[in-house]
């Protein structure tokens, strides 16, 4: 067991190590990472900020990422998918850690990736979903929320197996898809986050196999339109790895969906933009209370 708050669930044939935080007695509310990136991820203020609003805070880090279980092939795999998955294997495995804790029906937070998993509990296991908020996300749709040339570069580039290569690396990738106008207050962040993530659990491998299941998911779009679960939809206009039009689209499909975009936001939460934050997932959360 990890020397962290925190505990293991077998979640649809999966080890997922997860936190289970704020209100005990509070409308479950279950929050999902993005590629590669463990749950630390989620900012304390944000997951704090929930739990003073009276929700019991789920977060997990996703498989093949942070403590939970990896997909070992054994080899270097050039066919991620050979030995992989796909995103509604991810989403099932929010779903098996929704049942391993006996919460029936929860309101779902996903940002980037973890928005895409959101969206497919929403589509898939649409009983389980009592409010959806999609953060920094795209639809699948190929033709929108692609990214800049440089976050696309930036992405691509193998990260430095050692720590004191490792860090500056990670942390310059946070740089550039992050906010362009909080760049300097969350240069500390970045920096932070990036040393705490290796620390924690540094396997590259993970993010390979994960990105394969982005790169083969089918269209949303369709699905999306479907959906009638309280849906918020979060983006910011500076994103350069899923550019605001992802967020876009993402509002367009989903019938009813309220839309947020923040202009001074990238892809990620800075430290300014989290109260709204908070303010936002309540205010949407309550459209569909338990």
């Amino acid at each position: 067991m990890a020397d962290e708050p925190g505990d293991y669930a077998d979640a649809n044939g999966i080890r997922l190590w997860y936190r289970d935080e704020g209100d005990p007695d509070g409308q479950p509310l279950l929050l999902v990472m993005g590629l590669n990136s463990q749950l630390i991820a989620w900012p304390e203020e944000i997951v704090t900020g929930l739990g003073e609003r009276g929700y019991r805070v789920i977060r997990f880090d996703n498989r093949d990422c942070g403590l939970s279980e990896k997909i070992d092939t054994g080899t270097a795999d050039a066919y991620p998918l050979a030995r992989g998955y796909y995103l509604t294997d991810m989403a099932a495995d929010a779903v098996g850690l929704l049942d391993h804790l006996g919460v029936q029906r929860a309101h779902v937070v996903g940002a980037s990736m973890g928005g895409m998993i959101a969206q497919l509990v929403a589509i898939h296991h649409t009983d389980r979903v009592a409010t959806l908020c999609s953060i920094m996300s795209t639809t699948g749709n190929r033709l929108v929320g692609n990214p800049t040339f440089e976050a696309a570069q930036a992405m691509l580039r193998p990260t430095p197996p050692e720590r004191e290569r490792a860090i500056p690396h990670i942390a310059e990738i946070y740089r550039i898809v992050g906010s362009r106008t909080h760049a300097e207050t969350e240069q500390a962040n970045r920096l932070r986050l990036a040393e705490a993530s290796y620390d924690r659990m540094f396997y590259p491998a993970g993010a390979q196999r994960q990105a394969a299941a982005i790169a083969v998911a089918v269209d949303r779009t369709a699905k999306l339109r479907e959906l009638t679960t309280p849906t918020l939809v979060v983006h910011g206009a500076e994103d350069s790895l899923i550019q605001v039009s992802g967020g876009q689209a993402t509002h367009r499909a989903i019938p009813g969906s309220t839309y947020l975009e923040l202009p001074d936001m990238g892809h990620d939460l800075p430290t300014p933009l989290r109260p709204q934050l908070v303010d936002a997932i309540d205010a949407n959360a309550r459209k569909g209370a338990l």
